[in-house]
C-alpha cells in the first residue's frame, strides 16, 4: 500500500497532478488547496490514500496527515464516495470543515459538488463525534431528531418561509407539542428571529 510519495510534479490538470518519482509518474488526484501549492518541476511529498476497485485503482494525495485523516472520516460516512470527501474538502480549510461538521453547518457542507441536503445531514450525524470538535445545540437537535415526528409539517413550513433546515429545527426543538400546527409555527418564529 502506498503511503505516501515523493517526486517531481511533472503536470497539474483541474483536480489532479502528476508526480515523477524515480521515472515513474503516479497520476494522483489533490484538493484545490493542495493543487495550488504544487509547482510544477518543483518537488513535492504528498500523504496517499489509495482506493482500489474492480475497475480502478486510483491515488488520491494530501499536503498533511490532517487532510488525508479528514478525507478517510468522509469515507466512512454511507454513500459518500471518494470524489465526494474530496469536494468536501474544496469548501475550506480542515478547520473549517471540521467546524461545519461539529455546527451542523449543512449549507457549507452543500456547497461542495455533490454534497446535496441528505448527504450533508449523513456528514453531520456521522462524524460530528469523531472529529475532535464539540458539537453546537444545532448538531445535537439534528442528530437527536427521529425520523418522523409530529413537528416535520412545521418543519417544512419553517423552510418554505426561508429557513435553513437547521434553523427550523433548532426552533422546533424549543415548541410545545400539543399546540396545534398553526400555533408550533408561530411559536418558532419567535424562536428563530
Amino acid at each position: 500500500m502506498i503511503a505516501s510519495l515523493e517526486g517531481i510534479v511533472e503536470d497539474k490538470a483541474l483536480d489532479k497532478t502528476v508526480i515523477n518519482v524515480t521515472g515513474v509518474g503516479y497520476e494522483v488526484y489533490v484538493n484545490n488547496t493542495c493543487l495550488s501549492s504544487l509547482v510544477k518541476g518543483q518537488r513535492a511529498k504528498l500523504y496517499i490514500r489509495e482506493q482500489i476497485k474492480e475497475d480502478a485503482h486510483d491515488l488520491y494525495g494530501f499536503l498533511n496527515l490532517a487532510e488525508k485523516e479528514l478525507f478517510e472520516k468522509l469515507l466512512s460516512v454511507k454513500n459518500v464516495g471518494p470524489r465526494v470527501a474530496m469536494a468536501v474538502l474544496n469548501i475550506g480549510t480542515v478547520d473549517m470543515v471540521k467546524r461545519a461538521i461539529a455546527g451542523g453547518d449543512t449549507k457549507l457542507l452543500q456547497t461542495a459538488k455533490g454534497v446535496g441536503r441528505r448527504a450533508a445531514e449523513q456528514i453531520v450525524v456521522e462524524l460530528r463525534d469523531k472529529i475532535g470538535l464539540s458539537s453546537s445545540a444545532e448538531a445535537e437537535a439534528i442528530v437527536g431528531r427521529s425520523g418522523e415526528t409530529e413537528n416535520d409539517e412545521a418543519v417544512e413550513a419553517l423552510v418554505s418561509l426561508g429557513y435553513s433546515l437547521y434553523d427550523a429545527r433548532l426552533a422546533m426543538s424549543n415548541v410545545d407539542h400539543s399546540l396545534p400546527l398553526e400555533s408550533r409555527i408561530k411559536q418558532a418564529l419567535k424562536e428563530v428571529k
